[in-house]
């Protein structure tokens, strides 16, 4: 059987890993967020879906019809085959892409796989070079393996919101899905991690993580409160936990975002605010005694803050050497020189949607500059399904009898 969805040198698709076939048989967000940094560095993604009118259809949310801009934003740079995995006709298709693929990954829970009969070890027997990734909700074994991972849940066994917001509101959500994010992008580096390995050894493995794994890594310094010092972290709100004065300070025309961390930072803000007195004042002398001190502290350099506007104290500040900056909305973010300086809205032409953007990839690579990437539109759905069948040799008859089936 030729070697039809190996990506060629002569081929459009540009990227460091435009060597790489990747199936995507993921949904909703963690899963699709690892691939999109594959697609986006030159990959070929085949995403996997289940035929129109097929049992077991996909209604969960983040498809094309429920949000059509964060669709477009996941899922650009892929191709589109529709696949029931459930039928055995199904799963030779499935066999002859991963003959010929590097990446399998999936986010079903962890026994969906084996009754589907697509575990790592069906597929890798297929192909030993294979890199199977599975991500779940609270990893493949344990007490709550089975349970359904959604990030909101996540965030609160993670131990995230327990240390977000203000106190006196109670555990707070973040404002993304920081857990599916995060656990997209733990996967991807799994993932490389995997193919590097493969060049040294020449097999393929299975990688893992989970929502749950991913969140606690992120608590970082938090955790190790815990781990090591055996403290309890609390939430501090815009504030930092361990460090005043920080966090969001409203000035005379809106808010500014202040990071005087340590006594250098402490004095060169007093300094900057003209208020020198506060470097004597007792209880402000050190970081621990801030923290112990913060409502008085935030209350004197608070008091200063609304006398000028947020421009006026970033231009001072940032003269003093104190990070600090502008509290952006989404639009005024993307308007920002420097956020337009690195290109972080991708241009794209859609045949529906015209002339739009989506977010850039944050990398920046010396040989592959952004411009030279790929950006395609989303697929609809099994867009590229005939074409892909067709590579591996199937005939315009015996797709429609598949299509007749729900088999594609």
């Amino acid at each position: 059987m030729p070697n039809a969805l190996k990506p060629t040198t002569d081929t459009a698709r540009k990227g460091p890993l435009s060597r790489f076939t990747i199936l995507d048989a993921t949904r909703v967000r963690a899963g699709p967020t690892a691939i999109r940094t594959f697609a986006d560095l030159g990959a070929r993604v085949i995403k996997l879906e289940i035929p129109p009118g097929a049992p077991g259809g996909d209604d969960m949310i983040g498809g094309r019809d429920h949000n059509r801009a964060d669709y477009e934003n996941l899922h650009r740079n892929k191709e589109s085959l529709t696949l029931n995995m459930k039928a055995p006709e199904g799963r030779e298709i499935l066999h002859r892409l991963v003959a010929q693929a590097d990446v399998f990954i999936e986010n079903y829970r962890p026994d969906v796989k084996y009754r589907l009969g697509i575990g790592p070890d069906e597929l890798r027997a297929i192909n030993p070079r294979l890199v199977y990734a599975s991500i779940s909700g609270f990893g493949q074994e344990g007490p709550y393996a089975n349970w359904p991972g959604f990030d909101s849940i996540a965030q609160g066994m993670g131990g995230l919101m327990s240390v977000t917001g203000k106190p006196e509101d109670g555990p707070m959500r973040v404002g993304i899905p920081i857990a599916d994010l995060c656990a997209g992008h733990f996967c991807a580096q799994a993932i490389m991690a995997a193919l590097l390995e493969r060049d040294a050894t020449g097999e393929g493995q299975w990688v893992q993580t989970s929502l749950l794994e991913a969140q606690i890594a992120m608590l970082d310094f938090q955790a190790a409160q815990w781990l090591i010092d055996r403290k309890v972290p609390k939430s501090t709100g815009n504030e930092h936990p361990l460090t005043v004065p920080t966090g969001v300070f409203q000035t005379r025309d809106g808010h500014l975002n202040l990071a005087a961390i340590g006594q250098t930072m402490w004095r060169r803000l007093c300094e900057a605010l003209e208020v020198p007195h506060l470097l004597e004042e007792p209880g402000f002398g050190s970081d621990p005694e801030r923290v112990q001190n913060r409502a008085r502290v935030n209350a004197a350099v608070g008091e200063v803050f609304r006398t000028r506007t947020t421009a006026e104290w970033t231009e001072r500040l940032l003269k003093a050497g104190v990070p600090c900056g502008p509290i952006h909305t989404v639009d005024r973010m993307f308007d920002d020189p420097q956020v337009k300086h690195l290109h972080m809205a991708r241009p794209m032409r859609h045949p529906e949607l015209g002339d739009i953007a989506v977010v850039g990839l944050p990398m920046q690579f010396s040989r592959h500059p952004r411009s030279e990437g790929p950006m395609t539109p989303a697929p609809n759905q099994g867009d590229q399904t005939d074409a892909i069948l067709g590579d591996l040799g199937y005939g315009a008859e015996r797709i429609a009898q598949l299509r007749a089936r729900f088999v594609v």
